[in-house]
């Protein structure tokens, strides 16, 4: 069995996160943060025996009903309430790997021991992660203010033995699951349903995704513009240091050392040049590439304080002997990160595009669209169209969800986030991003053949050599959806070290 990555109030990185994907570790709780959800649940429970005063969530109704106090003997029902009503989800479903990663970070953020859940409750969300017993969540329904509450609800359905899971290769009623396991529901007490439902974990799921693939195609975006770089006989110039250094972004700086790096020993950049200069989607390469990765930058650090923090309300302070009514489930620190970063990606494949669109164009050598007896061959003509295409939507959806708010909760929740918005259709740009970098690498590769005998750098021709292994030259037509498909699935197989 691989080791578990032990839940404790241990920073937990995206770098980490990845490694717990990739290897399918298992997770358990650490011995300190059982204490600290045990020590939590034992303070509240004295709390609520001694304390007649109405405190939010815990003993009163929720959102605009925080005014009506709740009798104790109501307090599970209350929870369980909580929970059904707010199941109002609907859409397209949440893919399996994001509803993993909510699980795992939920029970990240009830590890603290802020949150008032029973120790049974967070070991259950520990049991569903390492069963592979994933909830059936769907895309539609948060307003990313008081937290994620519909996904949230979906997510914590099967806790009680309610809604739906994929299990086994099926979906199934969790009730079905619970009794093959062996397991009795969960019987909420006070306080939980709200820890549960309250939390940004569908926002920031959907972030992580993101921003892992984020890392990895702004990496693959560097080396296929280097192999367009070549296949359109670009120059070597602006990509030397000295002009980076005297404007120095960080992105821009990393952008043009690899740009030169991946371009060492190519004899086609030594070659000498007729042109002065290259269109700006070759020569700015280090600037457009490198300010998405700043932006990447950005929103890594603004996820990683997210992932390590306890975002449901209220939050019960023991050693303090407090507990305090705030606004930690409002996910505005997510939708500006997630609309920045969508701009970021939109960007990396507007200029991707741009660069397919001068390869074909007939120029510096090269045939028009890229094949042999253009006219008796359309070649790579319509898969800029293709590229073009997906580029446009990706600006159309780059533009800001966080910017938009409306009032819900009878105006008690009078200004929300819009956070889950903008984190599905950032996961959308960066889908669509992996399409148009594909594209570009099938024109590129072909522009590049045009150049024989001379050859690129070591890694350059070995990165061709593998992807032609999937994606034969084009000589003459043909279906050239299969191309696409297939480029797209050598690129998902490249493997990185994020570290890169």
């Amino acid at each position: 069995m691989e080791h578990s990555h032990y839940i404790s109030t241990e920073v937990l990185t995206l770098e980490t996160l990845q490694q717990i994907i990739a290897e399918h570790k298992t997770i358990a709780l650490s011995e300190e943060a059982k204490i600290n959800i045990q020590q939590c649940r034992d303070y509240l429970d004295q709390k609520m025996a001694s304390n007649e005063t109405p405190i939010y969530g815990i003993n009163t109704g929720f959102g605009s009903l925080c005014n009506v106090k709740i009798s104790n003997e109501n307090l599970s029902q209350l929870q369980e309430n909580l929970v059904k009503s707010h199941a109002c989800g609907t859409g397209e479903e949440v893919p399996q790997d994001i509803v993993k990663l909510m699980l795992l970070l939920k029970i990240q953020s009830l590890s603290y021991g802020h949150s008032g859940v029973q120790l049974l409750t967070v070991e259950r969300l520990v049991d569903f992660y390492n069963h592979d017993i994933l909830p059936v969540v769907y895309t539609q329904g948060s307003l990313g203010a008081s937290g994620d509450l519909a996904p949230l609800a979906h997510l914590s359905l099967p806790l009680l033995g309610e809604g739906e899971v994929y299990y086994d290769g099926f979906r199934q009623p969790a009730k079905k699951v619970l009794e093959k396991m062996g397991w009795q529901p969960i019987l909420l007490q006070s306080k939980e349903g709200l820890a549960l439902l309250n939390g940004t974990q569908f926002m920031s799921a959907y972030g992580c995704y993101t921003l892992l693939k984020a890392m990895k195609y702004s990496y693959l975006a560097d080396v296929i513009a280097a192999v367009s770089l070549e296949g359109f006989d670009g120059r070597l110039e602006p990509f030397n240091e000295l002009i980076h250094y005297v404007r120095p972004h960080k992105g821009q700086i990393v952008t043009a050392k690899r740009m030169t790096e991946l371009l060492e020993g190519s004899q086609l950049i030594a070659q000498h040049k007729e042109h002065v200069q290259d269109p700006y989607s070759f020569r700015c390469i280090p600037q457009v590439h490198g300010a998405s990765k700043d932006t990447i930058d950005y929103v890594k650090k603004v996820f990683k304080t997210e992932i390590n923090s306890v975002t449901d309300n209220p939050n019960i302070f023991k050693n303090e002997d407090l507990i305090i009514s705030g606004g930690n489930f409002h996910g505005q620190p997510l939708a500006l990160a997630l609309d920045f970063l969508s701009m970021a990606l939109s960007e990396l494949g507007s200029i991707s595009e741009r660069r397919t669109y001068q390869l074909i164009s007939g120029l510096r050598g090269l045939p028009a669209f890229l094949v042999d007896n253009p006219g008796l061959n359309s070649g790579f003509m319509i898969p800029q169209y293709t590229a073009a295409s997906i580029a446009s939507q990706n600006k159309q959806l780059a533009t800001p969800a966080s910017v938009d708010s409306i009032v819900s909760s009878n105006g008690q929740e009078d200004h929300v986030s819009m956070g889950a918005n903008a984190a599905t259709k950032c996961l959308k740009i960066m889908e669509n991003l992996e399409r148009i970098l594909a594209i570009e690498l099938m024109n590129a590769s072909q522009a590049l053949e045009y150049r024989r005998p001379l050859q690129s750098s070591e890694f350059l021709e070995s990165f061709v050599k593998s992807y032609r292994e999937e994606v034969p030259l084009v000589t003459e037509d043909r279906i050239l959806h299969y191309d696409i498909e297939n480029s797209v699935a050598f690129l998902e197989s490249f493997q990185i070290d994020l570290e890169e």
